[in-house]
């Protein structure tokens, strides 16, 4: 058993001079060794070796791993699995660990798991984010449950969903079409003008809307292609961005242009030609590099206080997108290809208050057929 006395010139002042050492197996294969704090007597030593063997040695690698390291090995599992807004989420997650960042993963309980979600609940963000944050946590647990033989089921269990039943419903903001004209009539930029109708028409996230470069439009055909994004790359990209996928498959698609974004677009092509080393793989709103959100956000700001109108965020011009096609009748399949969701869904659970004004459209709808139907039995008894 390794269990032994200290020499004489390493005892402690209060006399304690046993300890036990043993050799656990780090991730990369080596073998360290953890020696314990002095104790007292042999019989105390022998306790707490069997005590620590019990908590740490059911574990066959690294038994003392944080939950920092934990999520650090989950983000390198993933980084060749998942796309790159995918990665950028965990990313974002992580800086919300913080108080569980140097807990030992053997030694997560409820009261640790309190400690963070008072802290979460202090901060200024909607319980479908918080619910989002801890998805993460359950994530990292599963992945180090199944990698790395812990078991965390109790830890897990004290996971409760936030919901704050007090919490107001989050205000969609977006534009009416007469909205939307007044904003679009102030923007002397032919590039800011293209931009944001194709925010508007097109309904692109901002990223599918930086992403676009001139390859990527048919002029001939009216046809706008949206094929990649343009998302935040990690620290250890030269560059502040990168090309990605978009969001999802379905988000790969095929719009048509209405003739009033396709005329603008031809004289901004136009411009673009007469660049000496112009090539068709140029950034639409950009020109090498894609124009970045800090511009796009100045600009949006600028135009609406121009315009004397709302200001609504770059991913309300996709919700007033939606609107537009909502209200005019347009089948939801169509609108939820348009919008490149995932599945119809999706679409219903954004934009449910939308479609719930069309219930009454509904009622008129049964209304005129019974009166129509009253009608027609009145002149048939007539004869």
């Amino acid at each position: 058993m390794p269990v032994r006395q200290l020499k004489k010139n390493k005892w402690t002042k209060d006399g304690r001079s046993w300890i036990f050492y043993l050799y656990e197996r780090q991730i990369d294969g080596t073998l360290k060794q953890y020696t314990s704090k002095a104790f007292l007597t042999k019989e105390e030593a022998e306790r707490e070796e069997l005590a620590y063997r019990d908590k740490y040695l059911t574990i066959s690698v690294n038994p003392h791993m944080t939950f920092r390291e934990a999520y650090l090995k989950f983000y390198e599992y993933k980084a060749d699995k998942v796309r790159t807004t995918t990665l950028k989420t965990y990313r974002d997650r992580m800086r919300y660990m913080g108080i569980l960042d140097n807990v030992e993963l053997v030694n997560l309980n409820g009261e640790d798991y309190q400690r963070w979600r008072n802290e979460i609940n202090k901060l200024d963000i909607r319980s479908t984010y918080k619910r989002d944050i801890q998805k993460f946590i359950k994530m990292v647990i599963n992945f180090v449950e199944r990698n790395y033989e812990f078991n965390l089921r109790k830890f897990y269990t004290k996971l409760e969903p936030f919901n704050d039943p007090n919490e107001l419903e989050k205000e969609m903001r977006f534009y009416t079409p007469e909205e939307f004209y007044k904003f679009i009539a102030v923007i002397t930029d032919l590039q800011m003008r293209c931009l944001f109708k194709t925010l508007y028409y097109c309904g692109l996230r901002r990223g599918e809307a930086r992403g676009l470069t001139w390859d990527c439009i048919d002029l001939n055909n009216n046809r706008l292609y949206v094929k990649k994004q343009i998302v935040v790359a990690d620290a250890t990209q030269p560059k502040r961005w990168k090309i990605a996928p978009p969001k999802t498959k379905k988000s790969i698609r095929t719009l048509p242009l209405s003739n009033d974004l396709k005329n603008d677009l031809i004289e901004l092509y136009n411009k673009f030609k007469q660049f000496k080393n112009f090539k068709d793989n140029w950034f639409v709103f950009g020109d090498m590099e894609p124009i970045t959100v800090h511009k796009m956000n100045y600009q949006n700001e600028k135009n609406a206080e121009n315009a004397g109108v709302k200001r609504i965020n770059l991913h309300g011009f996709r919700h007033s997108c939606a609107s537009m096609l909502i209200n005019n009748n347009v089948n939801i399949s169509v609108v939820s290809n348009y919008l490149g969701h995932a599945d119809i869904e999706e679409t219903l659970n954004t934009y449910t208050h939308m479609f719930e004004n069309k219930l009454y459209e509904v009622a008129d709808y049964i209304d005129n057929q019974a009166n129509d139907l009253a009608k027609a039995f009145t002149e048939i008894n007539r004869f």
